[in-house]
């Protein structure tokens, strides 16, 4: 009778009811969260949905040794996590974004990447923030590419910068992704007048399939050579581009934007969700990672918004642009065009702009990659 309760007590030693802990029920039940924004709000379930249930993975209390747990080296979880450390799911994630993207709107109204250029200033000012708040420059590199609304990005730059903030970083990346249309619509409205957002731009002229075979081949040469540490995402983002344009590797450009995107962002998202163990995750240091997220996001947006107001002091009637589109040169592929969208419908129904805001939210695509060959750059070797 003793040895059966004494391989009872073992059993249950070994459960998770036996060593889970408050922290780990708090991250189970964010996990909870992500998952019922994602299915219920539909609050990009893409993202959402995998990072969610990755986060019950991670947080289900294992003993160490038993070779399930992401940190333990051999598990199957912490192989797939190598292509999360060793930047490998963000260049795959870039291929298929790049054969989905069409970047006529961008040709055709080529003044309209200053926008992405301009919300770029969300990573530098969040930069400076985290300086100020104690992170490494390392460290504040990583946090800053979060207001470029580009996970992938988020995620490569930190695995070369700052591994140790990875979990966090991604995290309060795609979930601020996820809440574009909530943070950036009031700042819109806020910063803009009545009359603005009644201003109607020309129709964009239509672009010819020869400039768009030829953009993403000159595209990728001139920022290549301008930062060339951009070049895994870079590369892939323009090739994918160029699979897409050229119509005569069709097959390859439908696996780009199939099945090779769907399976990195799946491992991605459950890898990074599992990543965010209760003893990792819940401090402070990811409680100042997501307010500087969140910082970011609301500097990059009022930074696109105010550089339109002020292109617009320089530029003739007739000639002018919706400061609503400001807010597209973020990365955030197509949601922040959609947000320009649907605020210009509801100021004047008549009024359509999502064709010009894709612009720059493409121009922001390459901006964020850009800018994260940048900070590589300057701090890899630091």
């Amino acid at each position: 009778m003793d040895n059966i309760i004494d391989s009872l007590q073992q059993f249950w030693s070994f459960t998770g009811f036996a060593n889970a802990t408050w922290q780990h029920l708090v991250m189970i039940a964010i996990g909870l969260v992500f998952i019922t924004l994602g299915i219920v709000k539909k609050w990009e379930p893409l993202l959402l949905v995998p990072i969610g249930f990755g986060m019950i993975i991670g947080n289900i209390p294992v003993f160490w040794g038993l070779k399930v747990s992401i940190y333990e080296e051999g598990s199957v979880l912490n192989i797939l996590y190598h292509g999360v450390k060793n930047g490998w799911y963000p260049p795959l994630i870039f291929l298929g974004i790049g054969a989905m993207t069409d970047f006529s709107a961008l040709i055709s109204q080529p003044r309209l990447i200053l926008i992405g250029a301009a919300a770029q200033m969300g990573i530098f000012g969040a930069y400076l923030l985290a300086l100020a708040l104690g992170f490494t420059p390392n460290e504040a590199g990583a946090i800053g590419i979060i207001g470029g609304a580009d996970g992938p990005t988020a995620i490569f730059l930190s695995s070369k910068l700052a591994p140790d903030l990875m979990g966090a970083i991604a995290v309060s990346a795609y979930s601020y992704m996820a809440l574009v249309p909530v943070i950036q619509k009031p700042i819109m409205m806020l910063l803009t007048t009545k009359k603005e957002r009644l201003i109607r731009m020309p129709a964009p002229r239509k672009v010819s399939q020869r400039e768009k075979i030829i953009f993403p081949i000159v595209g990728f040469l001139c920022t290549a050579f301008i930062v060339p540490s951009g070049l895994p995402l870079l590369g892939m983002l323009f090739f994918g581009n160029l699979l897409k344009e050229s119509t005569v590797t069709r097959r390859l450009a439908e696996n780009a934007r199939g099945p090779i995107i769907d399976i990195a962002t799946t491992l991605i998202g459950l890898t990074v969700g599992a990543s965010t163990q209760a003893d990792v995750f819940l401090n402070g240091r990811s409680v100042k990672i997501f307010l500087l997220g969140l910082l970011s996001f609301v500097i990059a947006t009022t930074c696109g918004v105010i550089f339109v107001k002020i292109m617009n002091l320089f530029l003739k009637e007739g000639h002018k642009i919706n400061p609503l589109i400001g807010n597209a040169g973020v990365s955030a592929v197509p949601d922040s065009a959609r947000v320009s969208e649907g605020a210009g419908l509801e100021a004047d129904p008549g009024n359509h702009l999502l064709m010009h805001a894709m612009a720059p939210n493409v121009a922001g695509v390459i901006g964020s990659a850009v800018a994260a060959g940048i900070l590589l750059g300057f701090l890899g070797n630091v």
